[in-house]
């Protein structure tokens, strides 16, 4: 008889593939709710946790969450179900789900959220803007396309890529310049502007950018045309990815776990006027 599977074995399939010692000092990676110990019957993928991601795994029967972003990343001194955070958590535990997050280790690795991007817009050998480790592995990415194309199309090919939200796609530049190099960094961005300009980059593409620091980017000569994105959006083009690597990781142990992407958008913004 096959032995279930267990949320330490699913973790063993992620840190293989995004250890936790490649992830920021500041960050909250790892086992967040739940046991290691704990079978395994199905794992929902998602960006955020939020109460409604909570409820469809309830409802599909998953009793592992994958998240991206942290649910516990400030510090918390009590589980108050009157708080968000401490209804989400309480509600993991009622319904027997597990929560693991796996978010700046899983930004800068090959097969991460940042390379997930790059790849999805067709991005050739894209490599890191910054490396902090191996030399495939760091921050941000910088890849050419196969063929240069003009900002507005370039634009018009990243709405086509992410799904739709209702915070929309902002652009910075000539609609006619020419784009070839492009750099890419999936969440918020601010910190490689400077990376992308002295690599080259004919665009950067990135989300939250912030008015003073796109607008200093913007007035440099040879500063790369700027692309913001919905920072869920970006993001949440890893998610079949990471599914089908832990899916062929634990298949090579003997493991078989349904899998399902979370169908719930987290962008907070869903109206523009």
């Amino acid at each position: 008889m096959t032995e279930p599977a267990r949320v330490a074995d699913v973790i063993s399939a992620l840190e293989a593939r995004y250890p936790v010692g490649q992830a920021q000092s500041w960050d909250a990676d790892g086992l967040a709710v739940g046991s290691r110990t704990a079978e395994v019957g199905g794992i929902l993928y998602t960006v955020d946790v939020t109460l409604e991601v909570v409820r469809e795994a309830v409802s599909l029967g998953a009793d592992l969450v994958v998240a991206h972003h942290p649910l516990l990343l400030r510090p918390v001194h009590a589980v108050d179900v009157d708080h968000p955070k401490g209804r989400i958590v309480a509600e993991l535990l009622a319904g027997g789900v597990s929560l693991y997050v796996a978010h700046t280790n899983a930004d800068v690795p090959p097969g991460g959220v940042v390379d997930s991007l790059a790849r999805a817009l067709g991005l050739v050998d894209p490599r890191p803007l910054a490396v902090t480790g191996a030399a495939d592995v760091g921050l941000g990415r910088i890849g050419s396309l196969l063929e240069a194309r003009s900002l507005r199309r370039f634009a018009q090919q990243v709405a086509e890529v992410l799904p739709v939200t209702g915070g929309g796609i902002r652009v910075s530049g000539d609609w006619e310049q020419p784009v070839r190099s492009v750099a890419v960094q999936a969440g918020a961005g601010d910190d490689l502007l400077d990376a992308a300009r002295t690599a080259g980059a004919d665009v950067y593409l990135t989300s939250d950018l912030r008015h003073h620091p796109a607008s200093e980017a913007r007035a440099w000569t040879q500063g790369p045309a700027l692309v913001d994105v919905p920072h869920w959006a970006a993001e949440s083009l890893w998610l079949p990815v990471v599914r089908e690597l832990v899916a062929a990781d634990l298949a090579a142990r003997g493991l078989s776990v349904p899998a399902e992407l979370s169908s719930v958008c987290t962008d907070p913004w869903n109206h523009r006027v």
